[in-house]
C-alpha cells in the first residue's frame, strides 16, 4: 500500500502520518527525513542537497526524484510506505506515477486533509512556545494549566514569528498554488478528501476506514 498524504500547514498531518504508519505498520517517510538521511550517508545525492539547502535554495526535482527512488526500494518499504511532503509539483507527481508502474507497485491512494483557511489560522495563532526548553502549547488545545507560563518551568511562552496571521495565510495561499495541481491530478477512485477539523482520533479513524476499505477493493493485503 503506498499512501500519499497532503494537508496545508496545521492540518495535522504529523499525527495522521504517525497514525497510519503505526496501523499498516508502514514507514512514514518526510522528504525531510530523506534529505537528512542521504547528507548522513555522505552520498552524492546527499552532498549536493545538503550544498543547495545550506546556500538558502530549493532542491531540484531532478534530486528529489532520485532520493525519492532510492527511499522507496529499500527493504522497510516493501510492504508499502507513506509519502509525507512528496509529491509537490506535477512534474514529481508523473514521475512517480511513472515509478510506480516501472516498479510494478500499486496504484498510491491519496489522502487530502481538509480544514478551512479561518480554522487553520486560529489553530496556528493559539501556538505558544517556551522559550527556555521549547516545549510547544496550544492555547486551544493543549493550553499550559497556569496561563502563559511553562508548565516544566514557569518560563513565560512566547508566540513564533510566523504565527502571525498575515504570515500564515501567505502559507495557505502558497500551500494552495503548489498543492491545487495535484490535488487535480490525483482526483479519482484513489483520491479521498477527509474533514480534518474533528479530534485527531475521529480523523485517523476514517483515514483507517478508507485505507481498508482501498485494501479490499484492490485485494491488497493488511499486517
Amino acid at each position: 500500500m503506498i499512501v500519499l498524504l497532503f494537508g496545508p500547514p496545521g492540518c495535522g498531518k504529523g499525527t495522521q502520518a504517525t497514525s497510519i504508519a503505526q496501523r499498516f505498520d508502514i514507514p512514514s517517510i518526510s522528504t525531510g527525513e530523506m534529505f537528512r538521511a542521504e547528507c548522513k550517508a555522505g552520498t552524492e545525492l546527499g552532498r549536493l542537497a545538503c550544498s543547495i539547502l545550506k546556500s538558502g535554495g530549493l532542491v531540484g526535482d531532478e534530486i528529489v526524484n532520485q532520493i525519492v527512488a532510492g527511499r522507496i526500494q529499500q527493504p522497510d518499504c516493501a510492504s508499502g510506505f507513506l509519502l509525507d511532503g512528496y509529491p509537490r509539483t506535477l512534474d514529481q507527481a508523473r514521475f512517480l506515477d511513472g515509478l510506480v508502474r516501472k516498479l510494478g507497485l500499486p496504484q498510491p491512494i491519496a489522502i487530502h486533509l481538509d480544514v478551512p483557511a479561518q480554522v487553520l489560522v486560529s489553530r496556528i495563532t493559539a501556538r505558544r512556545q517556551c522559550g527556555c526548553c521549547g516545549h510547544i502549547y496550544n492555547m486551544l488545545s493543549q493550553p499550559p494549566k497556569r496561563g502563559e507560563l511553562c508548565d516544566f518551568d514557569q518560563t513565560p511562552l512566547v508566540r513564533r514569528e510566523d504565527g502571525t496571521e498575515e504570515v500564515i495565510l501567505a502559507r495557505l495561499k502558497a500551500y494552495h498554488d503548489a498543492t491545487g495541481p495535484m490535488i487535480a491530478h490525483y482526483n479519482h477512485d484513489a483520491c479521498h478528501r477527509v474533514d480534518a477539523t474533528g479530534t485527531p482520533e475521529r480523523i485517523a479513524r476514517e483515514i483507517e476506514a478508507l485505507l481498508e476499505a482501498a485494501c479490499a477493493q484492490s485485494q491488497l493485503v493488511l499486517v
